[in-house]
Order: structure tokens, then C-alpha cells, then sequence
């Protein structure tokens, strides 16, 4: 579990190997494209890495006691701990993170990469986000 607000060299492996994914993606492709096209792509890259995942994962809301089907879902679950949500955006904003932080919270997972395609080099289009049991829900301005 995640320990200090650092992940373990587990979840950093884990990590490192989706992220190294992505990177050969990227270099294939490049910028420009299609999420679908990006998910699609790093699923067959993961595939072929024989890295075991879960993709388009249904993620229901619980509300009072009800689980409520609301059709959200995850772009992507890697070896069950880490959860990938993948952008083709001009640039990521603070809504994207918070959507990455409820999705960990609803799923009770430890980590997550935010990932935008849309970059020249798309490490700077990775954002890694720590969920903490104790950390309380993001809130979204009213504004």
C-alpha cells in the first residue's frame, strides 16, 4: 500500500512499465490522434509485453446503499493496482486530475496515470496522482 505519500517500488515498477509503454506508443504515433486510438494502442503494446490489464472497466457509483450505473468507466486497470486514464487534449486542467482522484477513491485503488497524448513529448503529459484512504473526496468549484 502506499505509505507516506510515496508509492511502493511495486507500484513504481508498475508504473514504469505502462509509462514505457506509452513512451513507444507516442514515439509511434505521435501527437494528434484519437484517445480511442491511443487506448487501443497501448493495449496492444501492453499485450504484447504480456503486461495483464483491464480495459473499458465499468465503474459504478454507490449512492445511499444503491449502486448506481452511470456509464463511467476506466480506460484502464494495469496488474489490478494501477488505474490509466488517457487524454488527446490541449492540455490537461485540474478537473481531469479530480476525475482520476474519485475514480481511484470509487475503485479504492492506490494510483493512477494521467495521461495526454496530445504532447510533443509526452512525458510531460504524464501526471501520476496518490490516492489516500484518508484523503477526503476533491471537490469541484461552484463557479
Amino acid at each position: 500500500m502506499v505509505a507516506r505519500g510515496e508509492p511502493s517500488r511495486f507500484l513504481t515498477a508498475v508504473s514504469s512499465e505502462v509509462i514505457g509503454a506509452a513512451i513507444e506508443v507516442h514515439r509511434c504515433l505521435g501527437p494528434g490522434l484519437l484517445e480511442s486510438a491511443y487506448l487501443g494502442c497501448l493495449a496492444a503494446e501492453l499485450a504484447s509485453r504480456r503486461v495483464p490489464f483491464l480495459r473499458d472497466v465499468p465503474l459504478p457509483v454507490h449512492y445511499k446503499g444503491q449502486r448506481m450505473d452511470c456509464g463511467y468507466r476506466i480506460d484502464m486497470i494495469v496488474r489490478g493496482i494501477l488505474l490509466v486514464e488517457l487524454k488527446a487534449i490541449a492540455g490537461l486542467l485540474p478537473i481531469h486530475r479530480a476525475q482520476v482522484l474519485t475514480y481511484l477513491r470509487l475503485r479504492n485503488l492506490p494510483i493512477g496515470l494521467l495521461m495526454n497524448f496530445n504532447v510533443p513529448i509526452l512525458t510531460s503529459g504524464i501526471k501520476r496522482v496518490l490516492h489516500s484512504a484518508n484523503a477526503p473526496a476533491p471537490s469541484a468549484s461552484l463557479r
